[in-house]
Formats: C-alpha cells, structure tokens, sequence
C-alpha cells in the first residue's frame, strides 16, 4: 500500500504545472511598454525607470500584499511593431517584500531597446495568450497597456480589443503626451488621452492615465499600477498618500470600496466607451498621410 501511495505522488509531480493545482493570486497584471521608433533611448530609460520605482514604492509593496491572498502575478513585456514584443520577464509571483524587490532589480538590470513602429493591437494579440498559460489562478485579469502614440501597424485596436475582452481581460491605458513631434517629425498627438480612452482601454472599471510627459512618467505608473492592484475608483493625490490608512471604515488596500461587484457572466465587450468621433484607425490615416506627404510613399 505504501509503494502504491508513493507512485501515485510520483506520478503527480510528473505532470505538468497547468495540471497540478493553480495558485490563487488577487491579480494577473501584464505590462505591455512601447519601445516604438517615436521613443529615444533617454525616454525608454525614463520609463524602465519608472517601473522600478514603483515596484520599490512601501504603499504599493503594501497594496500587493495586502489582497486577499496577499499575493499577485506579473509579466512585463515590451513591443512595437505588429510582430515585434519583447518578453522581458515572464509570469512572476509577487508574494513578499523580498520578491517584490527581486522583481524590480530584473526590471532594472535589463537591457534598454527600441524598435519601428506602433502597434498597439500587436500588443493585446500578444498577451492574451500569456493568461490561458499563467500558473495562477487570478481574480481578475489586467492587462496595462502604456505608449506615445496611436495604432498605426497590424490589425484594427478595437476588433484584437474585443478579443481581449471576450477573454475576461480588462485593459488600462497610460498615454505618454510629451507635446512634441517625434524623430521621424511626426507631429504630436494632442488627442492621444481620448483616443486611448475610446479605442484601446475596455472592461469594468477600465481607465486611463495620463503622464504629460515621460518625466511625469513614474508619477503616473505609480498612480496607475496602485489603482490596478488595489481594484478601486480613480485616485486623487490624497488618496495615494492615505492608502492604507482607514477611512470612513474602509481600507484602501485591495478594497472593494463600495464599487460595484463584477458578476461572474458580465460580457465584458460591454464596458466600452462609445465610438470615437475621429475613429479608431485614425493612426493608421495619419501614418499614410504623413509618409506619402512626407516622402511620397506608404509604409509597408
């Protein structure tokens, strides 16, 4: 009986992680960085930089553990064009101080690129697998899309958007609006926060964040991964110095806060804004109409 009891345990931990029992994490968190041609290697450090302060942060090191399992997944990956993404670290469970920082010293130490062009919907295709082949089981599913401009390579945003979402996965923007034309001579795009707001982000409690340029970069990751990981409505600057703290009987860290709960069977295609007034190809109709004006010619 004893040698029956031991090859079954053998033959358990012969199979697969995906077939073992999941852990059971508060949040599985991917974050998709733009290394386009728009972004020097300055502004790629700004926002590497960015991350790995935020990981170091004592409030959102407390938000992390302070879930019901006191644990969340991360992966970060960075892209450009339709088939270009870069996985830098992949699935990462955050489940102590000492994990965490582990996390944010790899960010760190990785190697700076930058790629062509921008393809936010190459972007999403990517993750969404990432999910289906997590070793956690999560609570929720955030993917955290930040980047300097509009889609203008690979399929439409909202139509890889809508397959995002019928997967369960909500989508979180942080537009990068620095006012300038980038090295091609690109002009700025002066809409970039509302186009992110119509045309990428999707899902229950979904928004965006703004960093008005990447030196307020790491004040807006900060800002936006502390809204992801405690699940809460959008934070003003008291709120991320209370977080934490107790108030009006409610604690901030991975609070539900009064939001309204998410039923298991909501379709989340429905947690959409409405259709954008300039269109969500309008990068795309930029991209051509700048090249062929620019140099006679369409990108590829």
């Amino acid at each position: 009986m004893a040698r029956l009891v031991g090859l079954i345990a053998l033959l358990f931990l012969a199979l697969p992680a995906a077939a073992q029992e999941r852990k059971e994490v508060d949040l599985a968190l991917v974050l998709a960085i733009d290394i386009s041609g728009s972004i020097d290697p300055d502004e790629a450090r700004l926002q590497r930089q960015g991350y790995v302060e935020a990981f170091s942060d004592p409030v959102i090191v407390k938000a992390i553990l302070g879930g019901n399992h006191g644990r969340i997944a991360v992966a970060y990956f960075e892209w450009s064009d339709s088939w270009v993404q870069k996985l830098l670290i992949d699935w990462t469970l955050l489940d102590s101080e000492a994990a965490i920082a582990a996390f944010s010293q790899r960010l760190a130490d990785a190697p700076i690129s930058i790629a062509r062009r921008t393809s936010i919907s190459g972007a999403i295709r990517y993750a969404i697998p990432m999910y289906s082949r997590s070793p956690y089981e999560a609570e929720r599913k955030v993917l955290d899309i930040s980047g300097d401009g509009s889609n203008n390579d690979g399929g439409l945003v909202t139509d890889i958007r809508h397959d995002a979402l019928k997967e369960r996965i909500v989508i979180n923007g942080l537009p990068i609006m620095n006012g300038r034309p980038n090295p091609f001579g690109f002009p700025a795009e002066d809409d970039l926060d509302r186009y992110y707001l119509h045309c990428v982000t999707g899902g229950p409690r979904s928004f965006v964040e703004v960093a008005r340029s990447f030196e307020d970069f790491p004040r807006a990751i900060r800002k936006k991964l502390l809204q992801e990981v405690a699940d809460i409505g959008p934070l003003n600057d008291f709120d991320i110095g209370e977080l934490g703290k107790s108030r009006d009987g409610v604690q901030l860290a991975q609070s539900a806060g009064g939001r309204r709960a998410v039923k298991a069977d909501d379709d989340y295609t429905r947690f959409v804004r409405p259709e954008y007034e300039l269109g969500c190809d309008v990068g795309e109709r930029r991209s051509r109409d700048f090249w062929q004006r620019r140099f006679g010619v369409t990108p590829d």
